[in-house]
């Protein structure tokens, strides 16, 4: 039985992010790149934490369709072809209340294993723009 449960899942396509709602009022924006490399799938998690495979070169990873599975989960197919493992409602929370954690987790992971992620162009427009904030300030 799941401890959360959302009010609304909405897939934003134009800045790839899936926003999820939850009773308790907290909304999580996860990009669809860090959906796609915390994927609870078994080929990407393994069957135990000795068997995990880091994710490279999501940056581009798109949700292409949403499939409800029950009352307790959902099934993401990403662009990439990625289909398998399920997101239930108590996995989404996770993900979205330690995506800090996660996130820089994961980044420091790959560069112990030599890979960078590569930019976005939104990306870099939102750091330009944060640094002509700051220049102008």
């Amino acid at each position: 039985m799941s401890k959360y449960y959302p009010t609304n899942i909405e897939l934003r396509k134009k800045s790839r992010l899936l926003v999820v709602t939850f009773e308790t009022s907290e909304k999580f924006q996860l990009s669809c790149e860090f959906l796609r490399v915390f994927s609870p799938s078994a080929d990407v998690k393994g069957h135990n934490p000795s068997q995990a495979v880091l994710q490279i070169g999501k940056e581009d990873a798109e949700i292409t369709e949403i499939e409800p599975i029950g009352n307790y989960a959902i099934r993401l197919i990403f662009s990439d072809g990625h289909d398998t493992g399920l997101y239930t409602w108590d996995y989404l929370y996770e993900l979205g209340s330690k995506m800090d954690l996660y996130w820089t987790n994961y980044l420091n992971a790959l560069e112990a294993a030599g890979h960078a992620r590569k930019i976005i162009w939104s990306e870099t427009k939102i750091v330009l723009k944060d640094l002509k904030m700051l220049i102008e300030d």
